[in-house]
């Protein structure tokens, strides 16, 4: 079975070819590109399309390797030992009963293949992809405490995304075949923003794009706003029924539009885009 997009998710031909090569490989598939353009989406959007359960690990920088394969509770142990009775004490005596399952381990037994989402890998220390590479790559890890060797019954189709805040390993880049989703151009943005606003058409659609477009493009932001910025920024202009003329100059020059702060998200930026206007209209 190959993805093919969804109803939900607008997907380019060359992220599905990507998706069905990675399946084919048995590869994990990494996907990199700008927050807020439908990453983590994607592997919800495939699991969906191709009906099988989706397990999601969302990765922190504290979050370490081994809680994706499993971690031994001792601590509960301990303390059930000292106060087990009779019946406690077999609880006890099965070490099984305090092991907690990963989602790697999750993943690996389940009865069915599923969709493992590895996210924001990037967030994590420089060694946790290293961490994983014989787990993601030979599909098995051994668990000490209960001797037993832990292995896929069936392969999940993994997709592990990554925003660039740090570079990854070469070996871990070895072993997955990449992706990179580039920003959408507006014509992809137009069927994007269709798939969240059907009856959105006209004059206010061509506008706020305009708008979103002519600030993404303003030389020297800190941070470029992203598609599901302006799907909020959208709903927002929607909401309070903001007509298009609001959203530009009569001249066509740049001005300041309503709730700009949907889509510039930091004082330099709204202080750089505010220089533009004013100059702008110094300029009329």
């Amino acid at each position: 079975m190959k993805f093919q997009g969804s109803d939900k998710y607008v997907a380019t031909q060359d992220l599905m070819l990507a998706v069905n090569a990675a399946a084919t490989l048995q590869r994990p598939l990494l996907i990199k590109g700008e927050p807020g353009t439908g990453k983590t989406m994607l592997a919800e959007e495939v699991a969906e399309a191709l009906k099988m359960p989706l397990l999601q690990w969302h990765i922190k920088s504290t979050t370490k390797a081994q809680q994706g394969l499993y971690e031994y509770d001792a601590v509960s142990r301990l303390r059930d030992s000292q106060l087990a009775d009779i019946e406690g004490s077999e609880r006890v005596k099965n070490i099984h009963n305090y092991i907690i399952k990963g989602v790697l381990w999750q993943a690996f037994t389940a009865n069915e293949p599923v969709v493992l989402l590895i996210d924001e890998i990037d967030k994590a220390d420089i060694e946790f992809p290293n961490d994983l590479l014989r787990e993601i790559d030979r599909m098995e890890f051994y668990c000490y405490e209960t001797r037993e060797m832990i292995r896929a019954k069936h392969r999940p189709l993994v997709f592990i995304t990554s925003n660039n805040e740090k570079e990854l390993p070469d070996a871990f880049l070895r072993r997955c075949f990449f992706h990179y989703i580039k920003f959408p151009d507006a014509e992809t943005m137009r069927q994007i923003v269709a798939v969240h606003f059907p009856k959105l058409q006209g004059e206010l659609l061509s506008a706020a794009m305009k708008v979103f477009y002519d600030v993404r493009n303003l030389p020297g932001l800190k941070k470029k706003p992203s598609t599901s910025e302006l799907i909020d920024w959208l709903k927002l202009l929607v909401a309070e029924e903001i007509p298009a003329s609001a959203l530009q100059a009569e001249d066509g020059k740049v001005s300041v539009p309503p709730m700009v702060g949907a889509l510039l998200k930091n004082e330099q930026d709204m202080s750089l885009f505010e220089k533009l206007v004013f100059m702008n209209q110094r300029n009329r």
